[in-house]
């Protein structure tokens, strides 16, 4: 095309030339012709680049109101979600008192800066917490009237409502799986469910007991578990100091195992190796429950304890640091340095609504199914479920 193009103009220049009377040789039309190709062809050079600067213009204008738009969606959703909260926490009884307990430990981990909130006077609620040892003062609570809102293991939770006839209400799961294989890499090597076939794994008993021995027989390994040490810390204590190869515990214990022996390591997430063999999603170990005749009474109180919980959760995982010096300042776990490490590890969560459901029914089912007194002895019904 620039051929034609400087073609076309030589000849114009000709015809003028000519009209004028010049005589024009061969050399000066090829000259002619050369320097008019030149100047096209540095016109076209031009033209793509303007060309190109324009569509790169276009295209970061085009972006740049995306990203205002988004960004404007985004604020107004930010909007909304805070005019939202406010209204909720603004339609609650701020005199009324509301007990709340939480078991120590990873199950409480995301209602210290609550807690430390509710001591220091800035919780939009009247909180009166306690933080617990053992789940069984929880549920005698609850059981009592003395307690409306708590946090505790999910297997006691289910049994607590077939125990009490529909007495709590699952309001929100809020860890999945803090389970790992601890083992001792000087002793053996395990990357896989199927190298334990034939060996002894130690586990605390109960809860962790009944979870392992569900993954090893939907993995099909035949494997021996051992509950010499049945509570958590003996069993920590114990692989430390090199007196058991392998160890399931749940974190923090994993945590402060691994630092107090180099040759220690996790062999086995024990949340993937669920996900694996059952449904994904569905090992959830902590929840938060409300005695159901505190919502049924109370319900915006129920409502405004959501959105605050919903803040300690947010800020346990914006600040792991901030967090873990609420855990220990409000006993949840003594050291605030071992929890901040352990956070990541913990699967804390915010699950609520019929998600909550979903994942905590199939929970029950698969440990009804495996040992029926570990819920009580009856997969909950739908009345369990609080979803708002």
């Amino acid at each position: 095309m620039k051929r034609i193009t400087a073609i076309l103009l030589v000849l114009v220049m000709l015809l003028a030339l000519s009209a004028c009377g010049t005589v024009i040789d061969e050399s000066t039309i090829n000259h002619m012709y050369n320097t008019v190709y030149d100047i096209q062809e540095q016109i076209d050079i031009l033209s793509e680049r303007i060309d190109a600067q324009l569509e790169a213009a276009e295209q970061a204008a085009a972006k740049a109101a995306e990203e205002a738009a988004a960004a404007a969606a985004a604020k107004a959703e930010e909007e909304a979600a805070a005019a939202a909260r406010k209204a909720v926490l603004d339609a609650a009884d701020h005199e009324l008192p509301v007990n709340a307990m939480v078991l120590n430990g990873t199950t409480g981990f995301s209602m210290a800066k609550l807690i430390h909130d509710a001591q220091n006077g800035s919780a939009a609620l009247n909180y009166a917490f306690s933080v617990e040892t053992d789940a069984s003062n929880i549920s005698a609570a609850l059981i009592s009237g003395d307690c409306d809102i708590a946090a505790l293991p999910t297997n006691a939770a289910a049994t607590l409502y077939n125990r009490t006839e529909g007495g709590v209400q699952l309001a929100a799961i809020n860890t999945l799986g803090v389970l790992y294989l601890v083992e001792n890499t000087e002793s053996v090597s395990v990357e896989a469910m199927s190298d334990l076939e034939g060996m002894t794994v130690y586990a605390p008993a109960q809860n962790p007991t009944i979870l392992f021995n569900i993954m090893a027989n939907a993995a099909g390994v035949d494997v021996a578990v051992d509950n010499t040490y049945a509570q958590p810390a003996d069993l920590r204590t114990a692989i430390a100091a090199g007196e058991v190869d392998l160890a399931v515990l749940p974190e923090p214990m994993v945590t402060i195992a691994l630092s107090a022996n180099e040759s220690l390591a996790v062999a086995l997430d024990l949340t993937s190796v669920w996900d694996s063999l059952e449904t994904p999603g569905s090992l959830v170990q902590g929840c938060i429950v409300f005695r159901t005749a505190f919502v049924r009474e109370h319900p915006a109180e129920a409502a405004a304890f959501l959105a605050e919980y919903a803040d300690s959760v947010a800020y346990l995982t914006d600040d792991p640091a901030g967090a873990a010096q609420c855990i220990e300042e409000t006993g949840i776990f003594p050291q605030a340095a071992v929890a901040q490490k352990a956070i990541p590890n913990c699967n804390i969560c915010l699950i609520t609504g019929q998600e909550m459901k979903d994942a905590m029914n199939r929970f029950a089912e698969i440990l009804y199914a495996a040992n029926p007194d570990a819920v009580g002895g009856a997969v909950p019904g739908d009345d369990f479920y609080y979803l708002g």
